[in-house]
């Protein structure tokens, strides 16, 4: 018999080379890209103000309500009919939210992620759809359909549950890029400072291993971030450097040079910032303390 496990997997390996997909992701992740382009949007829904991605803290509410809906349903029986009603219609607004959030998200994916990801909020909006059918029906005194539209949507809401967690534990999506970088707690030469332009642009060092961000500032004074961005990795050297801040070339994301603070999202995790001296005409960097 087959586990659940060879039953799952290959069906979201299927979804993730569904090429054919992209052809209504592509548009709708641009669209999204758009009506979250302004930067209040962006660092509400991307969890900026909050330190962590928002989107999963969101997902809780509806989940948890309809949980408890489906509970009330078996366990509870006619009696608590109206708290099951309510806590379906609390789940179906609570789901708005969340899509926000993850509609936010999403629109910085790419490939095989885009497509997950576009199966995964399908399926939520399928979802959401019919416990709003089902507060309906519960309204109106069809307490039977009522129960059966929420336990089909619940089913849906575990499956894409799963896709949302495949993103991110598998995939990679949404996590801090340099949660695993290995702390240098000793100084190490990386650079010579005349490798430093003078006019502020980034230069790309190694410190043991752990790709490290120089900026050189006015006078001898150098500023040393990881280069990896913290929301998917990209290359923050190579971003463009501009008052006390420097942008991501991937997705846009802002970081305060002389603190790593996301001064504008995607991202919502702070940018390691490294400790940086000058010996002589050479630069040394650790890990920030």
């Amino acid at each position: 018999m087959a586990s659940p496990r060879q039953i799952v997997q290959p069906f979201v390996h299927r979804i993730e080379e569904m090429e054919r997909l992209d052809g209504v992701a592509r548009p709708l992740a641009v669209g999204a890209g758009r009506s979250t382009r302004a930067t209040p949007v962006k660092n509400a829904l991307s969890g900026t103000w909050l330190g962590h991605p928002l989107h999963p803290v969101l997902t809780d509410l509806p989940i948890g309500a309809w949980t408890m809906a489906a509970v009330l349903d078996v366990a509870g029986g006619s009696p608590s009919a109206g708290a099951a009603r309510r806590l379906v219609g609390t789940g179906a607004v609570a789901a708005l939210p969340a899509a926000a959030a993850g509609w936010a998200d999403w629109s910085d994916t790419y490939g095989a992620d885009q497509r997950v990801g576009l199966v995964h909020a399908l399926g939520n909006v399928a979802a959401t759809f019919l416990q709003m059918g089902s507060y309906l029906c519960r309204r109106r005194g069809h307490r039977g359909a009522g129960v059966a539209l929420s336990a089909v949507a619940l089913g849906a809401v575990t499956v894409t549950g799963y896709l949302g967690g495949h993103l991110s534990y598998i995939r990679g999506v949404g996590v801090n890029h340099t949660a695993f970088e290995e702390p240098v707690t000793d100084w190490v030469d990386v650079a010579s400072l005349d490798d430093l332009p003078p006019d502020g642009r980034p230069l790309r060092a190694l410190a043991r291993g752990v790709p490290v961000m120089l900026v050189r500032r006015a006078g001898e004074d150098v500023i040393a971030l990881s280069a990896t961005c913290t929301h998917a990795g990209g290359p923050l050297d190579e971003g463009k450097v501009l008052d006390g801040s420097v942008r991501c070339p991937w997705h846009g994301s802002v970081f305060r040079l002389a603190d790593g603070r996301v001064l504008r999202g995607p991202a919502s995790t702070t940018q390691p910032v490294w400790d940086a001296r000058i010996e002589g005409e050479r630069v040394e960097v650790r890990s920030g303390r």
